[in-house]
């Protein structure tokens, strides 16, 4: 099968006409972003790993009010075991920033209660990163009609996901901005592989279709990734900096022209590696004597009570970035996905 046939293919069974899925921005996924993608012809998306049932219900029907039946991808983590280290090093660290801290938060969302919501808002695809499903979830997914979009960073990933019944496998390059997707989150170090290695290793190893994710931010990109092998691509810091987003300003500006060598990896922000900008929050982080971050999720909920509290030198947002920040386009999302495909299409053979 040829690079439109696959592409063709995916597009009618997801309901989509351009091979082009948002990625699911935790904080950046605004129903009017997802939209403005289904509109384009792509597939919306929105990651829910914080939300509540209930938000994750008003956010779908909010989308659906724009969007109407348009394919839509929402996206979960699956949860890291128990880790017994010591968060005060963590903690003495983030107190030299300056400010003062909320109060300890609740406890945050229920995974069980956040992945009935996402069944009982009947989306198109589930997709998750940093783990696979288990077999009464997966049967779960599938009993509701809704496909199983699984994160891969690596072949052997790829191939246990599709094992455990994932319907697409999402291959995400080192490239990618925001976190990485290693089903062993304590590996994401060592799985630093390129979209141009990483797509066709997977794509030659499993037969699910593939969506490639990591630094795709024009058609370029676009017609490179169905050649290599792709069904479809999932774009996301090439959308931060349209107005359907809203980015923080901050954030934004230090997107324009960012060298795809001035980003970096950090766990500053949550305790898994994720890339993004090098503020002078992350940058403290990887300085000689920094403490390693606290582990997962203890770090995000210590960074956030920093957040919620009197201001200091914590980040306010955490400042996501992939290799291609510096293609990111700041006009009207549908047309930029509009203008991906078409170049794409004339690239294409056939």
């Amino acid at each position: 099968m040829d690079a439109r046939e696959r592409a063709r293919t995916f597009g009618t069974r997801f309901g989509m006409s351009v091979p082009v899925l948002e990625a699911p921005m935790a904080g950046a996924c605004p129903p009017e972003l997802a939209a403005a993608v289904a509109g384009a012809g792509g597939m919306g998306a929105a990651g829910v790993v914080n939300d509540s049932p209930e938000r994750i219900a008003e956010w779908v029907r909010r989308y659906r009010e724009l969007a109407g039946p348009a394919p839509l991808q929402l996206n979960l983590w699956v949860p890291d075991p128990p880790d017994g280290r010591s968060t005060d090093p963590a903690e003495e660290f983030l107190a030299g920033f300056g400010g003062t801290p909320a109060p300890p938060p609740g406890p945050g969302p229920d995974v069980a209660e956040q992945f009935a919501a996402v069944l009982a808002a009947r989306p198109t695809a589930v997709s998750t990163i940093m783990g696979l499903l288990t077999p009464d979830e997966v049967a779960a997914v599938h009993d509701a009609g809704v496909a199983w979009f699984a994160t891969a960073s690596t072949r052997t990933d790829a191939l246990a996901a599709e094992a455990a019944g994932a319907d697409v496998v999402v291959a995400q390059a080192m490239e990618a901005g925001g976190h990485r997707g290693t089903v062993d989150p304590a590996a994401a170090e060592h799985t630093a592989v390129g979209l141009f290695a990483l797509l066709p290793w997977i794509a030659d190893a499993v037969s699910v279709p593939v969506v490639a994710a990591g630094a795709v931010a024009d058609g370029r990109a676009l017609a490179a990734a169905l050649t290599l092998g792709a069904s479809a691509v999932q774009v996301g810091t090439a959308l931060l900096r349209t107005p359907e987003a809203g980015i923080d300003a901050g954030w934004s500006a230090a997107l324009d022209g960012l060298a795809p060598e001035d980003t970096v990896t950090t766990r500053a922000y949550s305790g898994r590696l994720a890339r993004g900008v090098p503020t002078d929050f992350v940058r403290a982080w990887a300085r000689p004597g920094a403490p390693s971050p606290a582990p997962y999720p203890q770090q995000r909920m210590l960074v956030g009570r920093y957040r919620a509290g009197e201001p200091g030198g914590v980040d306010r947002v955490n400042h996501w970035a992939g290799q291609a920040a510096a293609r990111a386009g700041t006009g009207p999302a549908g047309e930029i996905v509009d203008r991906m495909w078409r170049t794409a299409d004339r690239l294409l053979p056939g």
